[in-house]
């Protein structure tokens, strides 16, 4: 670490004339919890930290990987990457950037508070310096994604942190602070000016990135709002410049005032049904010793009895993408091809199912579904249940609040549910063929709730793993993918929207993942 004068780190902060200032003020339903870059897990928390820390590597808005604190990188062996890094980056305070802050920063990532090693807990094995500006990075094993998870692992100062007592992640759960979590020394396009919990987060410009700027900001402020109602007005009276998840009932009112505009596409994440595949007896159903949606024709009864075309243009007011398989295909990886529902909309089809099964008089079954989660997601589970009521299959509602409902899924507590998943963090199609569809162990597929369980399709996600050949892993993604289709293992429904809005003068660059990137953020 070499420390640059006070003087000149001054100089580099150079505020803009007010005729030049391009302040821009946006919102969000949720305050960050911290500014330390290691010790959370919060999505949108580390989305934040983006801005004002680096990584090896990035997404852009496309979701593209892209150089950022490593320039280029050969793969050594099947388990051993070399990155070669960035010449003359700085930190906010000044201090040179180098291989000793890549193996500090994975060092402090290992540490007890540190809630952000997530899926590179996983992956890495060992991050080693092999010269000031070169490191190697070895898997646990072949691992073709790692530039994805990288972009998980925020680069902290070695020297900073050892000089200001935070070697290690400060601790959410405990509340602790420390240095990291007031004062963020990151390499990232802006610096931290001042911060209030539950009130304004400001940021500046920082005047020494290694980046040219796409953005043309002066200074930035964030302001959580938590109630939907009072953030749309908080735009609509000139308050914020934009927001970051608009309700949807909130379009029309934000389309007809003529200084505004809505910026909407698909996100990543798919909402899905899915089923108790486990359990020989359902815990919420009158169906007594066995389990009806063990029974592939109840699955497609269920599948055949939802309009998702009604859904779409009812419910989510034409404002979704309908869904064909449980990757989204914005996600990297996804096959497109195969992107079509497998069954069409038809309920004599559903009756003749259910009656072939062995349940011509239908049955109960609980739904598990948030009300305070995704978009409409009451809303979609009333509708649905509405659906397949007209075909036989009563619902017993179980429609929770996020806190009920996710106690419920955790315990796996369910025999009917609603679950999104966006593909997060890693952005690709693995992260959903592993977390959510491959077969639930003690440390493996967390999400996978239904315990749906498939040894072919087990078998191809551990190929999927390893294989580095792009074009065979697609061809394998697409095979594991069509195995859950033909087993009717979920009911994939659609991509919901995200939905942003801004004053018209604002571009935004929006991005399926949800992530507000301040860098190419422009007020014109």
């Amino acid at each position: 670490m070499r420390l640059i004068p006070a003087a000149a780190a001054a100089l580099m902060i150079a505020a803009a004339s007010p005729a030049q200032a391009r302040n821009f003020t946006w919102s969000f339903a949720a305050d960050i919890l911290t500014l330390d870059p290691h010790s959370s897990n919060n999505t949108f928390t580390n989305a934040f930290l983006d801005n004002l820390f680096e990584t090896l590597v990035r997404h852009n808005p496309r979701l593209e990987i892209e150089p950022a604190l490593a320039t280029r990188w050969e793969v050594v062996s099947p388990t051993v990457w070399r990155f070669h890094l960035r010449e003359g980056v700085r930190f906010h305070g000044g201090e040179s950037f180098g291989s000793e802050d890549v193996v500090f920063s994975w060092q402090r990532l290992n540490t007890p508070g540190a809630l952000a090693r997530g899926v590179l807990g996983g992956v890495i094995k060992e991050v080693r310096a092999t010269g000031p500006l070169t490191v190697e990075i070895e898997t646990q094993r072949p691992f073709p994604i790692l530039l994805n998870a990288l972009t998980q692992m925020h680069i902290l100062d070695s020297g900073w942190a050892q000089a200001n007592n935070a070697t290690a992640a400060t601790n959410l759960s405990q509340r602790e602070e420390g240095a990291a979590t007031r004062t963020p020394n990151g390499t990232g396009p802006f610096r931290l000016r001042s911060r209030e919990v539950e009130g304004a987060t400001v940021l500046v410009p920082f005047e020494g990135w290694w980046d040219q700027p796409q953005h043309n900001l002066t200074q930035v402020t964030f302001q959580p709002i938590r109630n939907a109602a009072t953030r749309t007005a908080a735009l609509l009276g000139g308050q914020i410049d934009a927001l970051v998840e608009l309700p949807i009932q909130d379009i029309p009112r934000v389309e007809a005032n003529a200084n505004l505009q809505v910026v909407q596409g698909p996100e990543l994440r798919t909402i899905y049904l899915g089923f108790d595949h486990h359990r020989d007896e359902l815990v919420y159903s009158d169906v007594r010793g066995r389990n009806p949606l063990r029974d592939i024709r109840v699955r497609q009864a269920i599948y055949q009895a939802i309009d998702v075309e009604a859904l779409r243009r009812s419910v989510m007011r034409n404002n979704a993408w309908i869904a064909g398989t449980m990757a989204s295909p914005f996600l990297s990886g996804a096959p497109t091809d195969i992107n079509t529902r497998t069954f069409p909309f038809d309920p004599e089809a559903s009756r003749r199912l259910l009656a072939e099964a062995g349940y011509p008089d239908g049955f109960s079954v609980g739904l598990a579904c948030p009300n305070d989660r995704y978009v409409y997601d009451e809303r979609l589970c009333i509708a649905i249940s509405g659906m397949l009521q007209r075909v036989g299959i009563r619902i017993i509602p179980q429609f929770e609040t996020l806190n009920v409902w996710s106690r419920r899924i955790n315990a796996l507590d369910v025999s009917m549910f609603m679950l999104g998943h966006a593909g997060l963090p890693l952005a690709d199609t693995y992260s959903t063929l592993s977390e959510v569809l491959r077969t639930r162990t003690a440390n493996t597929a967390g999400l996978n709730v239904g315990r749906w369980s498939n040894a072919e399709f087990d078998a191809l996600v551990d190929r999927i793993a390893e294989e580095g050949d792009e074009t065979r892993r697609r061809a394998l993604i697409r095979e594991a993918l069509l195995i859950e289709k033909r087993e009717v293992a979920h009911v994939p429904l659609h991509q919901q929207p995200v939905v942003w809005a801004a004053r018209r003068n604002i571009e935004l660059a929006q991005s399926p993942d949800n992530r507000l990137r301040l860098r190419h953020v422009r007020v014109n």
